[in-house]
């Protein structure tokens, strides 16, 4: 796999952990598994952005609540306050996404982003990707096994079978 010109199967692990973030993000299948049950959702939003950028809490927490606005949170403030079992399945698959665009990757990786949601929330969330998609210049690799979804969602499609394109 080459990305900007890299292959990423013989970079080093400092050359990946320069990507991971910045340049590449992944939202994960299930939010529960993905968020820290103990920690409040604002915190986990700006935890990366106080780490990696050293951003004061302040500004970490406005682009935080910006991250919640681009992904269709209604009331920012709340989410930032609640713990992640507060929140619906979609609510927490969309704080995954707005973690996830905090850096402005170049590429985010989607595995199975709408699998454990109702087809009135997939929806929502799809057209949300997509949105960020065309608004941000940002790719897509979208992992799925519901090739319905596939076909109605993505421009180029690859079928896989033990890590290999068989289609």
């Amino acid at each position: 796999m080459v990305f900007d010109g890299q292959d990423l199967m013989a970079a080093s692990e400092r050359d990946m952990r320069a990507l991971r973030g910045p340049r590449i993000a992944m939202v994960m299948q299930d939010p529960k598994y993905s968020l820290n049950p103990v920690m409040k959702v604002g915190a986990q939003l700006m935890e990366g952005l106080r780490q990696r950028d050293k951003v004061s809490a302040q500004i970490a927490h406005d682009k935080a609540i910006e991250a919640l606005e681009a992904v269709q949170i209604r009331d920012p403030e709340r989410v930032m306050d609640a713990y992640p079992h507060e929140l619906s399945g979609g609510m927490g698959q969309r704080v995954m996404i707005a973690m996830m665009l905090i850096p402005n990757p170049d590429l985010l990786i989607a595995d199975e982003p709408t699998s454990a949601l109702d087809v009135t929330v997939q929806a929502e969330v799809l057209a949300i990707l997509d949105g960020l998609v065309r608004n941000r210049g940002m790719g897509l690799i979208f992992i799925s096994h519901d090739l319905r979804l596939v076909a109605r969602f993505c421009d180029r499609v690859l079928v896989m079978y033990k890590g290999k394109v068989v289609e």
